[in-house]
């Protein structure tokens, strides 16, 4: 009978033979990338990032991007190298990752409630600049329970709903109260308030979007007043996203901005109407390869719902003229071609641009970085499924 040790050893010659190799490594030509890969074209990617940066600083107004749209430190380096002032998280957890890459000033734009969440936040404000959300007393008080337990101290932001009907305060005398009860518990301090509101970030005509900026911002301003005449001063005012930004910034209202996907653009994002304010561009695709040709007018694709999400529709094939993609399975994605003509090959390699990038980001283990047909980078998702 084979031994501990021989049994041992051939169980790792055997896991050594089955390794997977990676899709791509760095030097490889784009045909050479298994599939399906996300892809980021960093050329696209860096000029998105310039061109929100020089906007907020146009406006005298910081910005802080949010990590929750891609997961990965390797693109929050990056954003803080050009200006950035700090990052979003949504969760706790996802904010580990980003701390132990270095960096120190993150805001979690969320409420943390729960013991063992508590205790996760208190260990990462020893290491980095923490602010949090609340809008309830009792949340307060277990944020300074936990933070003199630990030996911590914590910025904490009162949520403002300013109409997204999902977290937040729901009048001015409500933050004035909460604002109140957070200076006077120990181990926290009053930081400002943030007002975020997703929904509009997505209405798709320029003036209808403007319009609800407008409507949001006089609600910020009600609760500014409110605390401006209870003698509080509020240095921070954090909010808005990709599809507001132009309006936030020029608001005189918001100190800093939390816009995420203009680093990468989906067709969410991509179908907006943004007149001559911004102008961003697609850098962000799913890689894949035409796996079955069973009709002239079809070609099914190996990116699936394991590879992109759909709940914001299908991805949009690249450079293919008359070809939709109509439906998205768990390991397939279905092209239909309006002329057999256009319908791809078997073998062919499809770019799609993902409908939603932040869920899509969470599907995969690495993003691999393009410039000019060769793979520069490979950086890893390294939050990807920390969702506590």
């Amino acid at each position: 009978m084979e031994g501990v040790t021989q049994l041992a050893q051939r169980q790792n010659a055997v896991d050594q033979a089955m390794a997977i190799a990676p899709a791509a490594q760095i030097g490889d030509a784009l045909a050479d990338i298994d599939t399906p890969s996300l892809l980021l074209d960093l050329d696209a990617f860096e000029d998105n990032l310039r061109a929100m940066q020089a906007l907020a600083e146009r406006h005298g107004v910081g910005l802080r991007p949010h990590a929750k749209a891609h997961r990965c430190p390797d693109i929050s380096l990056r954003q803080l190298a050009l200006g950035a002032q700090g990052i979003c998280c949504q969760k706790v957890s996802e904010a580990v990752p980003f701390v132990a890459a270095g960096l120190r000033n993150i805001h979690i734009s969320n409420e943390v409630v729960g013991p063992a969440k508590l205790t996760l936040l208190a260990q990462l404000a020893h290491q980095a600049d923490i602010t949090v959300c609340a809008d309830h007393p009792a949340n307060v008080e277990a944020l300074s329970d936990a933070m003199l337990k630990h030996k911590a101290s914590l910025g904490v932001l009162v949520e403002v709903d300013v109409g997204q009907k999902r977290c937040g305060v729901q009048t001015p005398e409500e933050t004035v109260a909460l604002a109140q009860r957070i200076q006077a518990l120990p181990n926290l301090q009053f930081m400002g308030i943030q007002a975020y509101h997703g929904g509009l970030q997505h209405k798709h005509g320029l003036a209808q979007r403007q319009q609800s900026c407008e409507k949001a911002v006089k609600l910020v301003r009600k609760h500014l007043e409110a605390l401006q005449q209870a003698g509080i001063k509020c240095p921070v005012v954090t909010g808005g996203g990709t599809g507001s930004a132009a309006f936030d910034v020029a608001s005189d209202v918001f100190t800093e901005i939390q816009a995420g996907t203009y680093a990468f653009m989906d067709t969410d994002y991509g179908s907006l109407d943004w007149g001559e304010s911004l102008a961003f561009r697609h850098s962000l695709f799913l890689l894949g390869t035409v796996m079955s040709t069973p009709t002239p007018e079809r070609a099914v694709i190996d990116v699936g719902l394991k590879s992109t999400s759909a709940e914001s529709g299908t991805p949009a094939a690249v450079g293919l003229e008359g070809v939709r993609c109509i439906a998205v399975n768990d390991e397939h994605s279905i092209l239909q071609a309006d002329d057999p003509a256009h319908r791809p090959a078997l073998g062919d390699r499809i770019r799609l641009i993902p409908s939603h990038c932040d869920p899509t980001f969470n599907l995969h283990d690495t993003v691999i970085g393009v410039r000019g047909g060769y793979v520069e980078a490979i950086w890893p998702v390294s939050a990807r499924g920390l969702s506590r």
